[in-house]
């Protein structure tokens, strides 16, 4: 099976960083690490079912105790900031992160750990002779590890294909995080390439060798340039990849509005191609609640009847449109509602909420400006008002907030008379952290 794993490039600041007597034997050590780590393995065409499979891949910084079976649990924390994207026949996409088993863990790390140039292999408690056949044993062992995938969790999903829906991303973003964002925090709009979660190790190093006087501001300064510019590349590289194989009118339609590369508002379009046009016109409308569009109404749009103990049970009492008419490249792919703490933060499970969330669907896709507006304020308990101004404003520094931090916000609204709302960016930015503290830390 055919495989990719792309690597950042290699520039003239890495001698520096490599050297022991600069910037100290862990940092050395460390920067290595970084810069032979490939960011993905890549797999096309993978089965008859699957467009592209992609495994994106934290820094294994301490391959040598996750690969230990004696400390598995760090091999599961390690797993926790894996992504496995896939995208299928149909060209939605997916996130399998959650199907990972600890087996197919341990072939990762073991993948990885071959996979390593040559003059790493002993840093990482590997043995010399290993080194010798790094090429042919990186093939192997991901042959290995496909295979594991192939037959476990594309043998779960065949078997399961009512279970395919709860998989479908809805929260991440295409792009690279913004230009700005300094490696090691959390990018803004929930970027599909979390650098804060993929190099902790070396970045806090790098922090405590400014720290110690070990490497000086203005070296720090060129080490998090590098960064950038090599990260943001190898991540165009990826977009470019899954870009390829989604669909692209869609695409076309959604870089239109304020959403951009939302891959869960683009699910919510590709899921029903008929009322995509609607949906476009509805992100455009209300930005604010792109994220809301796609954590909410893709579970709705997958949300079909299940039978429990050979009894049919209906969603709020009425059946939901299945759209099986050819039109739905997702309608035989239902998903049954399980516990999800993302879910259960936002209330997107409540009955009242599925009943809401089921009229704005229908208002949407049926064109009804009025009927939104109104079933969007009954979904969050605010006046329609607060609705009509977003949809007529559109207050760029509002953002894409998640669900649960939207709520707030229209709730800290709701009460404003028509000359109390906040009147520049600088004033939304106040009342968002006064309504999501978190916002003021």
């Amino acid at each position: 099976m055919q495989f990719e794993a792309p690597a950042i490039q290699r520039l003239a600041i890495d001698d520096e960083l490599s050297d022991a007597g600069l910037v100290g034997p862990e940092l050395a050590h460390l920067s290595r690490i970084y810069r032979f780590s490939p960011r993905a393995l890549i797999w096309r065409q993978p089965s008859s079912e699957w467009r592209l499979f992609i495994v994106l891949l934290p820094l294994a910084s301490r391959l040598s105790l996750i690969g230990n079976p004696i400390f598995a649990q760090l091999a599961r924390a390690w797993g926790l900031n894996v992504r496995f994207i896939g995208v299928d026949r149909d060209q939605l996409v997916y996130d399998f992160r959650s199907l990972l088993s600890d087996r197919s863990l341990r072939l990762l790390i073991d993948a990885l750990s071959r996979k390593l140039d040559p003059e790493l292999m002993p840093t990482f408690g590997l043995r010399p002779a290993d080194a010798t056949a790094t090429a042919p044993a990186a093939d192997e062992a991901l042959d290995v590890l496909f295979a594991t995938l192939a037959g476990d969790l594309l043998t779960v999903l065949d078997r399961r294909r009512d279970d395919w829906g709860r998989h479908l991303l809805r929260e991440h973003r295409l792009q690279s995080p913004p230009a700005d964002a300094r490696a090691g925090q959390i990018p803004a709009g929930h970027s599909l390439f979390d650098r804060g979660s993929r190099y902790p190790d070396f970045i806090a190093k790098l922090q405590e060798a400014l720290r110690n006087d070990v490497i000086d501001t203005h070296f720090y300064g060129r080490v998090l340039r590098s960064i950038d510019a090599r990260e943001s590349e190898v991540e165009q590289r990826l977009a470019r990849v899954i870009e390829a194989n989604l669909d692209a009118a869609t695409l076309s339609m959604l870089s239109r509005t304020p959403a951009g590369g939302h891959l869960g508002c683009y699910n919510w379009l590709r899921l029903d191609t008929r009322h995509a046009s609607a949906r476009a016109y509805a992100l455009t409308r209300l930005p604010a609640f792109a994220s809301f569009f796609a954590e909410s109404l893709v579970t709705v749009d997958t949300l079909r009847p299940v039978c429990a103990d050979d009894v049919l049970v209906e969603p709020l009492g009425e059946r939901l449109d299945d759209g099986r008419d050819g039109s739905d490249p997702a309608g035989s792919r239902a998903s049954v509602p399980t516990l999800d703490l993302r879910g259960l933060a936002a209330r997107h499970d409540t009955a009242h909420s599925l009943r809401w969330s089921t009229e704005l669907r229908r208002a949407i896709d049926a064109g009804q400006d009025r009927a939104m507006i109104e079933a969007l304020a009954q979904r969050f308990a605010v006046g329609d008002n607060v609705i009509r101004r977003l949809w007529r404003e559109r207050p760029a520094a509002l953002g894409t907030p998640p669900t649960w931090q939207l709520a707030q916000i229209l709730r800290q609204l709701n009460p404003l008379g028509e000359r109390d709302w906040p009147a520049d960016d600088a004033a939304w930015r106040e009342l968002i952290a006064r309504s999501v503290p978190y916002e003021a830390a």
